[in-house]
């Protein structure tokens, strides 16, 4: 009893008005204002560095929806020998202009309003504009009238800001019937070879069709596998072996995953190349993985109490799970999706193996037609020689993002709405 008594009597309590002490709190929150000053600092040059790519992208991209155009009158009653406005009405009106020359039209209009040199002004394609312009107002083939027609590339670059001295030179002579329009080319056309005639369409088609095949295929397997492994399974080595293979798939570079599909899909079941059921069934099999594991999770996370409650009123094996706990998991089910199908749209290597990569021209009707995607098509254009297609891709990249958004926006309403019932 003495020596406790003496043990308190001697221990010395800490001195926090000591100097020693006074010293190491204030070196402890120096180091605390470091840390938050290290980790503010993060946060800024982050967001610095996602603002300059912004930044560069809408501005370059922006410009890929506008394009330059001059003034061409075309005297169409002397040209078409008097052609007459109902030709160009009702189901022949595409027919009867095939036969009408336009292109010869707007040639010959052109050499005649800007002399001979004057087609390298123009885009080789600009006669398609005034073939929509006939029929979406047939009365302009018995009239004399200004249309304004894209000009050629390098021409639309230099007006822009960063084109070449000859093109500079014809701005200057030209300088004041110069305009800009909108490109509605850019969102309806398809690719092609002429920087003022592509469009993202074809390729913003492909990605939907095979964004779509990709979830159907890849979410309800996804989602079953996860439920199954996670409550229905035995806990063995099988399924252990199981469990660590999905995560391995989950890390697996996705160009194994296209060398997968050119193996089973294109060259064992004879489907067709670059076709959007073949990218949607490569970009399925790198999808499933991340969707079960964030699925298992999600199950995993659902209390007990709610499968012992079930049970306890009488609810089998498959009501418990489908009634009760994958209603409770599948916000988190969907975030997995959302992962999944986000890191599907960019994907580019397994597209490029299965041969998605090709020149499409005219935008798929089908799941088995020829299709590309927006990863693909940007990634061609960033390697065309010709400058046009720079401000393009740029352009293609906005809308791309805008697509990712957009699906992103659905995926997390659909998560809140389901969060809020329960």
């Amino acid at each position: 009893m003495n020596s406790a008594a003496t043990f308190i009597d001697e221990r010395n309590p800490t001195d926090w008005q000591s100097d020693q002490m006074q010293k190491r709190i204030r070196k402890r929150y120096a180091a605390e204002r470091r840390f938050k000053a290290l980790g503010l600092g993060a946060i800024i040059l982050s967001a610095s560095f996602l603002a300059f790519l912004l930044v560069v992208m809408v501005g370059n991209g922006l410009r890929g929806f506008t394009q330059t155009e001059l003034p061409v009158a075309i005297d169409f009653p002397a040209m078409t020998g008097g052609a007459s406005a109902s030709q160009f009405e009702g189901t022949n009106a595409e027919a009867n202009l095939r036969t009408l020359g336009v292109q010869d039209i707007v040639n010959t209009s052109i050499e005649i309003q800007y002399g001979e040199l004057g087609g390298e002004l123009f885009s080789a394609g600009g006669w398609q504009a005034v073939s929509a312009a006939i029929l979406d107002n047939p009365d302009i083939i018995e009239t004399e009238t200004t249309l304004y027609l894209p000009v050629e590339s390098e021409i639309d670059v230099a007006y822009k800001g960063s084109g070449s001295a000859s093109a500079e030179q014809k701005i200057t002579e030209l300088k004041d019937q110069f305009s800009t329009g909108f490109n509605w080319n850019f969102l309806s056309n398809s690719d092609a070879t002429d920087p003022m005639q592509v469009g993202i369409w074809g390729a913003l088609k492909g990605s939907l069709i095979t964004m779509f095949i990709t979830l159907m295929i890849a979410f309800p397997i996804g989602v079953l596998s996860a439920l199954y492994l996670e409550e229905y399974a035995p806990k063995n080595r099988f399924t252990d072996l199981i469990e660590v293979s999905i995560n391995n798939l989950a890390a697996v570079p996705s160009i194994i995953f296209g060398l997968l599909g050119l193996a089973v899909f294109l060259n064992l079941f004879g489907l067709p190349r670059s076709a959007a059921l073949v990218g949607g069934l490569t970009l399925a099999l790198m999808t499933m993985p991340v969707i079960v594991i964030s699925g298992r999770n999600a199950v995993k996370a659902v209390p007990p109490s709610i499968r012992e409650a079930a049970f306890g009123i009488g609810a089998s094996q498959m009501q418990v799970v489908f009634h009760h706990v994958l209603p409770l998991a599948l916000p988190g089910i969907l975030t997995g999706t959302i992962i999944g199908m986000a890191r599907a749209l960019g994907e580019t290597a397994p597209l490029l193996m299965i041969g998605m990569r090709a020149f499409i021209a005219t935008p798929p009707s089908g799941i088995v037609e020829p299709a590309t995607v927006l990863p693909v098509q940007i990634f061609l254009w960033s390697d065309e020689v010709n400058r046009g297609f720079v401000e393009k891709t740029s352009a293609a990249i906005i809308v791309l993002l805008l697509f990712l958004l957009t699906m992103n926006a659905l995926a997390i309403y659909l998560r809140n709405r389901f969060e809020t019932r329960w």
